[in-house]
């Protein structure tokens, strides 16, 4: 294939090999691949996992990633970085791509990223095919407007991809009602940008449980206090949009509510060593490797 530049905000390819076997590498951007024909072993992190046709995998920024080739294997990868992320037109486009920001985030945190989603429902499978499609189409003709549209079109594609994911992960009790835990965490992470549906009262009210024992209940099921799991996961958030979005470090303590900027700092450097500006700093200096 050669060298290539996979810096640009977005990228779209169709790849049709027979074999393909270089070393895994370490690449800086997300990256959807749909397989189309073909089975082999797709090299994640160190960890070997087969695939078939169907089969989906999402990469975040440093994923060390490879493929080893069984059978004839095309599939299109869709590559894409926090510039194509983070176009902003005005209010009402950034408003959107926050919104579609969060669908990546919630894709990244309920998804075993090291296991292909399966699409299971027949008209998903469709529709992918057909968005992959056209989405192939904007990106060859570049007409006005085609970065627009190919934003759109991602995000049914991760619309779509949340879905799957969401019914995979979907383990239930014998009435078929999802394990209370998982209701838990469920809420938390569909909540956690409003507050007040994470107060205890809220919570324990929501599910019936009385406010003295949600959180007893919720520490034997995971080891940590429903408030360690909130700052933690909001932690995450930050390192997320950190690296990988434009916001300034006080726009990201104001989405994810914190009091403010240098409380998120603090909570952020206790964790990981270093301030949020300058873990942004070094994300951005850190060196990237040609295919």
């Amino acid at each position: 294939m050669g060298a290539r530049n996979l810096y640009t905000p977005f990228e779209l390819l169709e790849l049709n090999m027979e074999d393909w076997t270089p070393r895994p590498l370490i690449y800086h951007f997300f990256e959807i691949i749909h397989i189309q024909e073909g089975t082999g072993v797709r090299v994640v992190n160190g960890n070997r996992f087969p695939y078939r046709p169907g089969s989906v995998f999402i990469f975040t920024p440093r994923d060390c990633r490879g493929f080893e080739i069984a059978q004839p294997t095309r599939f299109v990868t869709v590559r894409f970085s926090e510039l194509f992320l983070g176009k902003e037109y005005g209010a009402e486009e950034r408003e959107r791509i926050t919104g579609w920001l969060k669908q990546l985030e919630y894709i990244l945190f309920n998804h075993n990223k090291h296991q292909p989603v399966l699409v299971q429902r027949v008209n998903d499978c469709k529709m992918m095919a057909s968005l992959i499609a056209n989405m192939m189409e904007e990106y060859r003709n570049r007409h006005q407007y085609y970065e627009n549209n190919l934003q759109h079109y991602l995000t049914l594609l991760l619309n779509l991809i949340a879905r799957n994911v969401e019914a995979a992960s979907a383990v239930r009790e014998p009435d078929g009602e999802a394990p209370l835990i998982s209701r838990l965490i469920t809420w938390i992470q569909q909540h956690i940008y409003y507050p007040e549906q994470l107060k205890l009262e809220t919570m324990a009210a929501r599910f019936n449980i009385s406010v003295n024992y949600i959180g007893e209940f919720f520490k034997k099921q995971t080891g940590e206090s429903i408030q360690q799991y909130i700052i933690c996961y909001k932690l995450r958030l930050v390192e997320l949009r950190v690296e990988n979005s434009r916001l300034t470090i006080g726009e990201i303590a104001d989405e994810l509510g914190f009091s403010d900027e240098s409380h998120m700092s603090r909570l952020f450097k206790k964790y990981y060593g270093v301030s949020p500006a300058a873990y942004r700093k070094q994300k951005k200096e850190g060196g990237r490797q040609p295919e």
